[in-house]
Order: C-alpha cells, then sequence, then structure tokens
C-alpha cells in the first residue's frame, strides 16, 4: 500500500525473519558466534533464551546457514509432544525411514544412524524451539540422547532455545543432571538505542529507499523508548507509522506518529515486553543466509 509513496521496492518492516533482512547487534553477533561455536566444536549441549520478539528464530536462520552443507538439522517448534511422537518427527525430519514399534527401537535406530554420518565425518543437530514449555519428562528423553556417543565425540548436538523461564525450569532439582551438561549458553538481550537506530536505517535501505530522513531523530528515539529495543515490537511500530504517515501525505514521520502508533498498539515505557509482543509468531528459519553491513 505505502511501498510506492515511499518508494519502497518491498515492505520493509515484514515480521517474518527474512534473512535479506538479517542485523546483527552486538548480542546477536555474540549469540551467533556462540551458536557455531557450539556446533562445531560438539559441545553436547547449547542454551539459547531471550525474551519473546527479540530475534532467536532470526539467530537461528543464520546459525543454520553458516554450517557445513553435510550438517543434517532437526528443527523442533512443538515441544508439547509425548516421547513417541517426538521420536516420530525427529526421525521425520532427519530422513530416518526404519519403522519402530517402541523407544527401544527407535534409539537403536537412531544410533547405528547417527554413527554412519560419524563415520562419514557429517555432523547431526537438533533444534528445539519454544522449549520452555517441554515437559520434564521430554527433557529427560532428550538428556537421554546426549548419551549417543563415541570415546572421543557426541553423535548429535543438542540446542535449546526459548524464553527466559527456560532457565527457571532448567535450575529444578531434579534436572541438575541436564543443567550440568550445558557446554554453552547465552542470552539474547534487546538492541540499544544505537543499535536501534541502525536497525531500522538498515532495513529501510535493503527494501531500497534511496532517500533520507523518514524518521526523524525524535522518532527514532520514541522508537526506542516505546519498545525497549526489541526487534519484533520495532518492526510493528515502524510499519504502523508507515501506514499512518501514508495516509496522512507525510514524508517524514516524526515523534508524534510513534507516539500514535504506539498508543494504539499500548506500548510505553514500563510496560511489560512479553505481553507487547506475544501476538506475533516465530516462524521455522529457513537453511540459507545473506549477510549485510552496519548501518553506513
Amino acid at each position: 500500500m505505502y511501498c510506492e509513496y515511499y518508494g519502497f521496492l518491498r515492505r520493509p518492516f515484514e515480521m517474518t525473519p527474512d534473512p535479506s533482512f538479517l542485523y546483527l547487534g552486538e548480542a546477536h553477533r555474540e549469540g551467533l558466534a556462540t551458536l557455531v561455536y557450539g556446533v562445531q566444536s560438539g559441545k553436547g549441549f547449547v542454551l539459547l533464551t531471550g525474551e519473546v520478539g527479540t530475534g532467536k528464530t532470526t539467530l537461528l536462520h543464520a546459525l543454520l546457514n553458516q554450517l557445513d552443507p553435510s550438517t543434517s538439522c532437526a528443527f523442533l517448534f512443538n515441544p508439547r509432544l509425548t516421547p513417541l511422537d517426538f521420536f516420530q518427527i525427529l526421525f521425520e525430519e532427519l530422513g530416518i525411514e526404519k519403522k519402530c514399534a517402541n523407544k527401544a527401537e527407535y534409539l537403536l535406530a537412531l544410533n547405528a544412524f547417527l554413527i554412519e554420518r560419524l563415520g562419514r565425518n557429517e555432523q547431526t543437530l537438533l533444534i528445539i524451539d519454544e522449549a520452555q514449555n517441554l515437559s520434564a519428562e521430554m527433557l529427560e528423553e532428550i538428556r537421554l540422547l546426549s548419551n549417543l556417543e563415541t570415546p572421543r565425540s557426541k553423535l548429535i548436538q543438542i540446542m535449546l532455545v526459548g524464553q527466559p523461564e527456560l532457565k527457571e525450569l532448567l535450575a529444578r532439582p531434579e534436572l541438575r543432571q541436564l543443567r550440568q551438561r550445558i557446554g554453552l549458553r547465552h542470552h539474547l538481550r534487546p538492541f540499544d538505542e544505537r543499535e536501534t537506530w541502525d536497525y531500522v536505517d538498515e532495513r529501510l535501505r535493503k527494501a531500497g529507499y534511496s532517500g533520507k530522513g523518514l524518521f526523524k531523530r525524535s522518532a527514532l528515539r520514541r522508537i526506542y523508548e516505546v519498545t525497549a529495543g526489541t526487534p519484533r515490537l520495532i518492526n510493528s511500530v515502524c510499519d504502523g507509522a508507515l501506514l499512518l504517515g501514508y495516509s496522512q501525505d507525510k514524508h517524514t514521520l516524526d515523534a508524534a506518529a510513534i507516539d500514535e502508533v504506539a498508543r494504539d498498539m499500548e506500548l510505553g515505557p514500563g510496560a511489560d515486553e512479553s505481553a507487547r509482543a506475544d501476538s506475533a509468531g516465530e516462524r521455522r528459519p529457513r537453511r540459507r543466509r545473506r549477510f549485510f553491513g552496519r548501518f553506513r
């Protein structure tokens, strides 16, 4: 609707985690390095946490596209499963066609599959998103997968990804064995104010915008204030502001425009981030990447 008006080639603030719009703030860059190192070094368990909307799925996009093409990845994004359901989905994701009747058969088939891949020097990665929703029973099943190993290496790398509640879940006494096996962990924070400004500019540029000052400095300050640097909320506020500007025939957007959008979205300093962002779901990442430079 507003793309032609502002001269965009595409909408700059879509909610989908498009890798062509990838922007890595400091915490995101550190997080990506941690994830890549965790997989390549065979650390076993890796933990990634972050508030709703901070870009965990975007980071997983970047990870999957940094991995060697021979790495096989199973991505589970609905952890509310029974153990047998879990194994069925895991086998489907990894392309294991063997039919199994019980958990023992699944484990034997999985072990054989992983040893065969290891013999070809191929890695296998399991990513479980929304892991804060896992039951204690399922966490124990996942822990037992880490027992699949040779004397020199793990047969499968496991990445647990979720909201901060995941850290609270893992702190339970009955999960201390799993907690002790986590080799690397990273908590993804929102953008700071400078990163927020750079993020907005980068997305505008990637959308084909060639003008200057679409968002005034006062508007950029307000964007940071009302979103607290949460990427998903920045997208929502900026998209709403562009639509408002189009409807009011404005070629530059000021703080008043951001305030109007923020009121409609019930955003503001001090509001709870998770409550502000819970309406937009994260999508499963694809396995290709492109990186782009910082704000010029």
